[in-house]
């Protein structure tokens, strides 16, 4: 494997000197690889090595009849399990696009057509006699069409041919389009799916369209070249080996196929200044974010430790440093530092003023002695949101500072009641040698803005939404401002612990320089249609004084729909659950793939102890080392991050979700109440859109009034 222009793609060579096959395999290919039964894979790996080893490897491949595309073969693996190649006319370029069982295969390779997009040039496949059948058979019942306001030259420009476009004029609203989306070539989908959300023209074409577009003239005959620039959904192997050690992890294949759209961004070759990209779940932005911090260490000389690469949680961060391993030579590596931000505030505080002692939320509430109107927990929140995040050390500071995230609206006098207590509460810290992880990077923040040069060249952050402003302010004193200083990832729409920022505020300008990604290679479109449900129709505040969007925002991939399982008492929830996780691991899936989810630990601990009575064994996810023979059991926060082939989310009842004491009581402040019950549908929806292929959502009781019914 080689890399071209800091690129992770996969090249074909010949091999000593003899004429190969050469492979390309399909996204589609390695999905359903991974669905296989383990000695299925196997035997689907002999067939493939002894095809790649062969000098005539069309002798190994069957031609079917009656076929729309004469280039399409299959492959026998087993008696029942087929392979569905792409041959070329000529050469020895095939590309894997399918593993199913023969009658399926052979059925899915009469009907359909390979063809070269005339406007990217990239593969296109699609179910040429349901278009027909569709565009011949659908008679809209309405003259108010999905597509009414795109004429046919814009539609066209966008990579829309002819057969695609008269069913496109055919469909009604967006339940037609989903329902046409199997038939049709996936890139033109997304370009219809962009326009019927509410995107214009032009946002299709710089998003969706303009990232393919190839450099050298497109010969749509050409299909070997058509391959080799489908990138997002192919990626070309060199031999057996490479092949196996593809298929030895094909749930890691998002690694291998950057979506032209994710490519461009982290393959920019500078950007003039700090650079933010945003997107909902599964798009891939800790993707880009590996493959940005790639970018930066393979295309300039730099010094041991110079790019920081970072994240708001222990976890996440060592989630980036094993990715990162697979991604860079020893060289390479030396150059980068992995720290979750507390860790690194951290060892600068303890630098300079030695051990110290974290103080517990417990601790920090008595010490706020409240009374009159405002509570310790209010108290404690003010001085976290708006002390602390406005970097305020006067009273008139505290007059002027800006409250955003704050329910609570307060007047002049009430500010000057509640600042004594505030100002002693952080002076007592001081003088008592407690310091909570905000103060920490506060702390941090300045020691390192005082040092005669910032300790890297470039930060490289992901996760962005969860950071509270003062661990801000020690990120941009990270690095000096300039080219390339820093490049964040996040979505706001997975904020889950209340901290709310303007990134021009703390010192960051990314104005013209924000990119968002929308389509999701993770959460089937089943699952996440769904889990969008849970998130109702509030406005969710970006990261630079606006609201963020997900217009635009979908699966590439189909599935299953969730089940939603109500049942009468927590027993029962405890015993359907395991039934459902004995079928999931009858269905193949190993036990590391499948986790239980709980709001609280307490709760997690409870069920997983119910589960072991019916035979289940579990393990917590925080847990070193972990047993791959047990089913995995988490909260709900503890699943940032993470993706499980199976996600069971429980005890999501009227009685115990939201949790009553993360959501502030209407009496006392109905604004903060309304954004604390908007932070736990982020929560829910977090833990849901962590599901690849099954989703299980359960209760005992009466449902959560944040849980959308089926359906």
């Amino acid at each position: 494997m080689r890399e071209i222009d800091g690129k992770l793609m996969m090249l074909l060579l010949p091999t000593e000197g003899r004429i190969v096959p050469q492979l390309a395999v399909h996204v589609d290919f390695l999905r359903e690889y991974a669905k296989l039964q383990p000695p299925i894979q196997k035997q689907t790996d002999a067939a493939l090595k002894k095809f790649t080893e062969h000098t005539h490897a069309g002798l190994h491949l069957e031609k079917l009849t009656n076929m729309r595309d004469e280039r399409v073969r299959t492959i026998r693996i087993t008696d029942y399990w087929r392979g569905v190649v792409l041959a070329p006319v000529s050469g020895d370029r095939y590309t894997l696009m399918r593993v199913m069982g023969h009658d399926e295969a052979v059925d899915w390779a009469r009907r359909r057509l390979f063809s070269v997009n005339e406007v990217s040039g990239v593969l296109e496949l699609r179910d040429v006699a349901m278009i027909e059948q569709l565009s011949s058979e659908v008679i809209p019942t309405t003259t108010d069409l999905l597509f009414a306001h795109v004429d046919d030259g814009d539609l066209a420009r966008l990579g829309i041919d002819e057969q695609v476009r008269r069913l496109a004029r055919t469909l009604s609203d967006d339940a037609a389009l989903e329902a046409v989306e199997p038939f049709i070539p996936v890139n033109q989908y997304e370009v219809l799916y962009g326009l019927a959300t509410g995107m214009t023209v032009e946002q299709v074409w710089a998003d969706v369209v303009a990232p393919r577009i190839p450099d050298e003239p497109i010969d749509q005959d050409d299909i070997v070249a058509a391959v080799e620039r489908t990138q997002g959904r192919i990626a070309l192997v060199d031999g057996p080996a490479e092949l196996l050690e593809l298929l030895d992890k094909p749930i890691a294949m998002w690694r291998v196929f950057l979506h032209p759209s994710q490519d461009e961004l982290a393959y920019r070759p500078s950007y003039a200044g700090s650079a933010q990209v945003t997107g909902g779940p599964g798009t891939g932005k800790t993707v880009v974010a590996l493959h940005r911090v790639k970018h930066l260490v393979t295309t300039r000389e730099l010094p041991a430790r110079s790019v920081l690469l970072t994240s708001f949680s222990r976890a996440l961060a060592e989630a980036l440093e094993r990715d990162l391993e697979t991604m860079l030579d020893a060289d390479e590596r030396r150059a980068v530092a992995v720290l979750n931000v507390d860790r690194w505030a951290m060892g600068v505080v303890r630098a300079e003023h030695g051990n110290f002692t974290i103080a517990e939320d417990d601790q920090l509430l008595e010490r706020l002695n409240a009374d009159g109107p405002f509570t310790a927990t209010f108290l404690l929140e003010e001085w976290r949101q708006v002390v602390l995040a406005n970097d305020v050390h006067t009273l008139d500071d505290y007059l002027v500072a800006p409250r955003r995230g704050r329910g609570r609206g307060l007047t002049k006098r009430q500010k000057q009641e509640i600042w004594p207590r505030l100002d002693k509460f952080a002076a007592d810290l001081r003088r008592d040698g407690l310091w909570t992880f905000l103060t920490v990077a506060d702390e941090a923040a300045r020691l390192v803005a005082a040092r005669p040069s910032p300790p890297f060249r470039h930060v490289v952050v992901d996760e962005i939404q969860d950071l509270h402003p003062a661990q801000w302010r020690l990120l941009r004193a990270a690095a000096a401002v300039g080219p390339d200083d820093l490049f964040l990832t996040g979505d706001p729409h997975q904020r889950i612990y209340g901290n709310h920022v303007s990134l021009r505020r703390v010192g960051i300008d990314v104005r013209g320089r924000s990119a968002q990604l929308r389509i999701n290679y993770r959460t089937t479109a089943e699952i996440l249609r769904w889990s969008m449900r849970i998130l109702g129709d509030a406005a969710i505040a970006d990261l630079d004084e606006g609201i963020d969007s997900l217009t635009g925002y979908h699966s590439a991939l189909h599935g299953e729909p969730p089940e939603i399982a109500p049942v009468a008492n927590a027993a029962r929830e405890a015993e359907d659950l395991a039934l459902a996780i004995e079928q999931w691991r009858e269905d193949g899936v190993a036990a590391e793939d499948i986790v239980v989810v709980a709001r609280t630990f307490p709760h997690a601990r409870t069920i997983a102890k119910e589960l072991g009575v019916h035979g289940i064994s579990t393990t917590e996810l925080r847990t070193g080392n972990p047993s791959p023979d047990a089913v995995r059991i988490s909260t709900m926060h503890g699943m940032k991050g993470l993706e499980f082939r199976c996600v069971a989310v429980v005890g999501v009842g009227k009685r115990s979700f939201p949790l009553q004491k993360a959501v502030t009581p209407v009496a006392e402040d109905p604004v903060r109440h309304v954004l604390d019950l908007q932070q736990e549908r982020c929560l829910l929806f977090v833990a849901c859109t962590r599901a690849r292929e099954r989703l299980r959502v359960s209760w005992s009781g009466a449902a959560s009034d944040l849980v959308p019914a089926a359906g």
